[in-house]
């Protein structure tokens, strides 16, 4: 029984790891290998978690300028030149 190309290359690979494995070079390059894959695959996860957060926050950004552009500022009381709680002094009687 002849073999395909595809499982002739996948069975030679598996050989090759296998011999690697036994290799204590090999094997160290190759946990290297895996540990530097997991880490960038940590990193880019970081960084998708990063970008959401920018979204999010140019989000809000947009939000705060339309609230603040649709404020109308609140009325203020008439300034009188006094505080609003403060009375006149009486006045003394007049005496013609």
């Amino acid at each position: 029984m002849t073999k395909n190309p595809l499982s002739q290359l996948a069975s030679l690979g598996e050989e090759v790891l296998g011999k690697a494995s036994q290799n204590p070079t090999a094997a160290r390059v190759l946990h290297s290998a895996m540990q530097l894959k997991d880490h960038v695959d940590d990193l880019s996860k970081r960084v998708r978690g990063l970008e959401q957060l920018e979204r999010r926050i140019v989000q809000l950004e947009q939000r705060i300028t339309t609230l603040e552009g649709a404020k109308t500022p609140a009325k203020k009381p008439a300034a009188t030149g006094k505080p609003a709680g403060a009375k006149k002094p009486p006045s003394a009687p007049k005496t013609d």
